[in-house]
């Protein structure tokens, strides 16, 4: 996978990920401090971060012998942009909607 922006929804689609980058925005945090919460190997979460970190959405530095995570905004910048030219559709009338729907549905027996 080569192209930025699909790097960038596939480490997304993982609530693993999600949730780490959820807590990334507090704060940089050490690899064993993201691992606490999860209920999975310290292996486990490495290879969830290097997703993050190879789609540009964290940045893992060795602070003496502890590696630290931190949150990148611009990768997730690129994808809202590209998010947002969907924005130009009109707001679905949800109750125009339904009563299409009552509508369409009504059985023709009825009166």
């Amino acid at each position: 996978m080569t192209n930025p922006l699909d790097q960038v929804f596939a480490a997304l689609a993982d609530p693993t990920r999600r949730a780490i980058l959820a807590m990334l925005l507090e704060d940089d945090m050490a690899v064993t401090d993201v691992a606490e919460p999860f209920a999975m190997s310290l292996a486990a979460i490495s290879k969830h971060l290097q997703i993050l970190a190879e789609a540009g959405l964290i940045a893992q530095e060795k602070r003496g012998r502890v590696k630290w995570c931190k949150l990148e905004p611009d990768a997730l910048r690129a994808a809202s942009v590209w998010m947002q030219g969907f924005g130009v559709f009109d707001p679905v009338d949800l109750d125009a909607f339904e009563r299409f729907l009552a509508d369409e549905l009504a059985d023709p027996s009825s009166p």
